[in-house]
């Protein structure tokens, strides 16, 4: 369904069919690059989309903005961004996939659901729909053989629509964002590139303090703002408070001990900043919808 946004430019919006996961692949190739793509004018849409540059090169452009593809190229473009898809270099060879759903598909209200997404600052922002333009991530050369079977797998299902396609269009999907939660993203460089030099400083300070006790007016105090304006800013730019990302830092943190080493839960809970250990039970049944012991216990068993 298409409308028209400010710019006048068409704005599609995602129809969702009954019956039908909320999700749809496109793959820019040899036969889409002389005709389907060809077509393709400026526009924007409703939903979230992930754009990988499997093989080859090119261009497109996000709100005025020209981002240069390359091999391995990742981004997540926001819903509501004007889209300029631009051609697939390298000959015969090119090869570009486009994933696109509904933010509410990975922002599902459940404790624990897409921790991955929500604990990301990068990525965090677009399901929320406080940030626009486009995130760039990178997928290393030993990594891009999978992503581009995840696709594959995911594309097929949508094609075939075999029995129980749905469960598993968004079983691969979920595989898919766990992926792209996992690259290695430089969170401070990237805020800088994106000229946001006081975001990238709160990270940083959020990085170097989050083992030991630490209070919005910490974070304030480094970086020359009062509490009261840093909090406004953040939650503007990011959609979530500085005290919000300084837990979800320390919930990462606990999660990884919890995985991978025999400490206490009060030992664990010393080593992110938490003194009061049943303060830590609390907040972290409050994300993952389980005490520590049993998120522990839970993975173990299994």
């Amino acid at each position: 369904m298409a409308g028209t946004v400010d710019q006048g430019v068409p704005l599609y919006a995602y129809v969702r069919l009954p019956g039908v996961p909320p999700v749809g692949v496109l793959r820019w190739g040899e036969v889409l690059r002389h005709d389907v793509q060809q077509r393709l004018q400026p526009h924007a849409h409703d939903f979230l989309v992930l754009v990988y540059v499997e093989r080859g090169g090119g261009s497109f452009r996000v709100d005025g903005r020209e981002w240069p593809l390359g091999t391995g190229d990742l981004f997540v473009v926001a819903p509501g961004e004007v889209v300029t898809p631009g051609e697939v270099a390298d000959g015969e060879h090119g090869a570009v996939w486009a994933v696109f759903f509904p933010p509410d598909v990975v922002e599902p209200s459940l404790p624990g659901a897409f921790l991955s997404w929500r604990a990301h600052p990068l990525l965090f922002p677009f399901v929320r729909g406080v940030v626009g333009g486009a995130q760039r991530l990178h997928v290393p050369s030993a990594e891009r053989a999978g992503f581009s079977e995840r696709l594959a797998a995911l594309e097929r299902e949508l094609r075939e629509r075999r029995d129980g396609y749905n469960e598993a269009v968004l079983a691969h999907l979920t595989l898919l964002l766990v992926a792209v939660s996992r690259l290695a993203a430089d969170v401070s460089g990237d805020l800088m590139l994106r000229d946001e030099p006081m975001l990238a400083a709160v990270f940083d300070v959020i990085e170097e303090s989050y083992r030991r006790p630490i209070s919005l007016s910490d974070v304030a105090r480094a970086v020359g703002l009062t509490p009261g304006h840093l909090t406004t800013v953040v939650g503007r730019k990011t959609g979530r408070t500085v005290q919000q990302w300084i837990t979800e830092r320390r919930m990462r943190e606990a999660r990884r001990l919890l995985a991978e080493t025999a400490l206490t839960v009060e030992a664990i809970g010393a080593r992110i900043g938490y003194r009061d250990a049943s303060y830590f039970i609390k907040r972290f049944r409050r994300s993952h919808g389980c005490a520590p012991q049993e998120w522990r216990r839970a993975g173990r068993s299994s």
